[in-house]
């Protein structure tokens, strides 16, 4: 184990917080807890040791044995091989969050490619440095609508079709500012997609409104009206998107939005068992000075060479705590460099290619379970991407198990957040589902049916 710190050093730091010896900082915990007996078992060689792990990770279920239906919020997509390869280079992977950051020209270049990149997908201004994931970027946006107008509006207003972790995250957030009310995620403001009750609820004391797109049961849902409502109040809106549905659909920039957050996780991110991931948010230039985290821009150097620095960002954000508008900084840069070099490894015509893939699997996989007996989709009305909702006879609990014991994970159960939605599960589609699965999907949805 490395320690920086010379026998003079610890000495040093001992003589002037007043204790003798390194020992004595552990006094605080009771002295049979200081050193327990732990029932561990004898130790394994390294081929052993290996073994042992890899028998207790067999016990799950991967995408890589089953056939993977399952989104609502993380989603298998295919990575290209080189995302790794050059992900794990050296210079790249000991890197981190630049603390010294004009001496870490590659990381700070990596990050306005990124920037630049989220900038474009989602027809805003500017794109800060990253988030931790999609949720903490959605909590962060009301916090910067908050600061914005100095907490003189106490009201956000939250669309019930957004993810539902995020919501609990942004209340996390917010639950020590009395004074903001976070409402219209309700059941009675309902999930109807012509959002007539969540547009009734925007009034002058209104900091915020934020919806998703594609929302959470991945309906497309034209915003303009809400976005329009809102902006006539003077509120800001905030616009939470899946990114790869942005290769097909009409940037959230280009509809009025002032805030974009999302999670990019599909970008090039393993589904890792829920992480690490990736939150990208991206503002119009009014809201550049009061965006959290980090922000790299473009220079020159004394010798005139091109040079990348961090930029706009106050010292209260990093060091006088308590005057920050934020103290969340960035995300590991590993995550958005994969983002970066999925994006740049796809291009615009091949992002295109991978939604267009998502689209068209969905649809037909709609399709099909539809005419399966006892399924039926009630938002057909609705348009969506690669995400949709299926409403089953049968108990979902039950017809998941029996999806898993056929080797498939067939989606999410929605009556855990959504009571009103009982017997319908949320099913997602992507490029990684060959029609040979969806069909086999069907098929096994027909022996439920017949069971």
């Amino acid at each position: 184990m490395f320690t920086p710190h010379t026998k003079a050093d610890v000495e040093a730091m001992l003589k002037t917080i007043g204790v003798g010896k390194v020992e004595d900082l552990f006094n605080v915990v009771p002295e049979k807890y200081r050193f327990p007996d732990l029932n561990l078992p004898e130790p394994l060689s390294e081929m052993e040791a290996a073994a042992e792990l890899d028998s207790i990770a067999s016990a799950n279920a991967t995408t890589r044995d089953f056939i993977c239906f399952l989104g609502a919020g993380a989603y298998q997509h295919y990575i290209p091989a080189a995302v790794d390869n050059l992900l794990q280079r050296g210079e790249f992977y000991t890197s981190y969050t630049p603390y010294q950051p004009e001496i870490s020209q590659g990381t700070l270049q990596a990050i306005f490619e990124f920037q630049s990149l989220i900038s474009l997908l989602t027809g805003m201004d500017v794109s800060n440095a990253s988030h931790y994931d999609g949720a903490t970027a959605a909590a962060e946006a009301v916090i910067l609508a908050n600061h914005h107008f100095r907490g003189k509006r106490s009201k956000v207003l939250l669309s019930r079709a957004i993810n539902p972790q995020y919501r609990e995250v942004i209340r996390g957030y917010m639950q020590a500012n009395a004074a903001l009310h976070i409402v219209g995620d309700d059941p009675e403001t309902g999930i109807e997609p012509d959002l007539k009750n969540l547009i009734a609820q925007i009034d002058l004391d209104t900091s915020l409104v934020m919806v998703q797109y594609p929302d959470f049961f991945g309906r497309i849902i034209d915003y303009k009206p809400l976005i329009e409502a809102a902006h006539a109040q003077g509120a800001l809106v905030a616009v939470v998107v899946n990114p790869t549905a942005l290769a097909l659909l009409t940037p959230p920039g280009e509809i009025g939005a002032d805030i974009v957050v999302g999670e990019g996780q599909p970008l090039g991110i393993p589904l890792s068992y829920g992480g690490p991931y990736l939150g990208f948010f991206a503002v119009k230039n009014p809201l550049l000075r009061k965006i959290s985290g980090r922000l790299v821009g473009e220079s020159v150097d004394t010798q005139g060479e091109l040079a990348y620095v961090l930029t706009l960002t106050a010292r209260e954000q990093h060091i006088r705590r308590e005057k920050a508008t934020s103290n969340i900084c960035s995300n590991q840069g590993l995550m958005a460099l994969a983002a970066t070099i999925y994006m740049t490894l796809l291009g615009k015509t091949g992002f295109q290619q991978v939604a267009n893939l998502c689209y068209q699997n969905a649809h037909y996989t709609a399709n099909t379970v539809q005419e399966v007996p006892g399924f039926s989709l009630p938002f057909k009305a609705t348009p969506f991407f690669h995400e949709f909702v299926v409403q089953a006879d049968q108990d979902v609990p039950e017809l998941l198990v029996h999806l898993q014991d056929h080797g498939i994970l067939g989606g999410y159960d929605l009556s855990q957040d959504y009571p009103e939605l009982e017997g319908c599960l949320l099913m997602a589609v992507t490029e990684m589902n060959s029609r040979e699965d969806i069909d086999y999907l069907t098929d096994v949805l027909s022996e439920v049916e017949h069971a």
